[in-house]
């Protein structure tokens, strides 16, 4: 058994939160990576890859409904919470992400 501690993540500023309308998404470059970030109608934020596993379509412009979104080139749904395929078996990577108390959205990413 090792006594090393899994490296945490770390916090990256994407962009405020209202550049992002409510129940879309927008691409925030993060980290050194482009991310497709949600915000609900609640002002709740998600971030995903930018990208459809599927054939690469942009996410951040796809429809965005009840914690998911759907791929605007072959309808592939996604929940974003988990990544997980809602009628696909691809997934994709997601992130935690939360409103910061001067009202940036921050997204976590973990060490690698």
């Amino acid at each position: 058994m090792s006594d090393v501690m899994p490296a945490a993540g770390l916090d990256h500023r994407a962009g405020p939160l209202d550049a992002v309308p409510r129940g879309e998404g927008r691409v925030f470059a993060v980290g050194g990576q482009r991310l497709a970030v949600f915000r609900t109608h609640a002002d709740g934020v998600f971030a995903t890859q930018e990208r459809c596993p599927h054939l690469g379509g942009p996410l951040a412009d796809g429809l965005m409904d009840n914690g998911a979104v759907i791929c605007p080139l072959h309808d592939r749904t996604y929940d974003l919470r988990s990544g997980d395929g809602l009628n696909t078996e691809c997934r994709v990577q997601t992130y935690p992400a939360r409103v910061g108390p001067d009202g940036v959205i921050v997204v976590t990413l973990g060490t690698e």
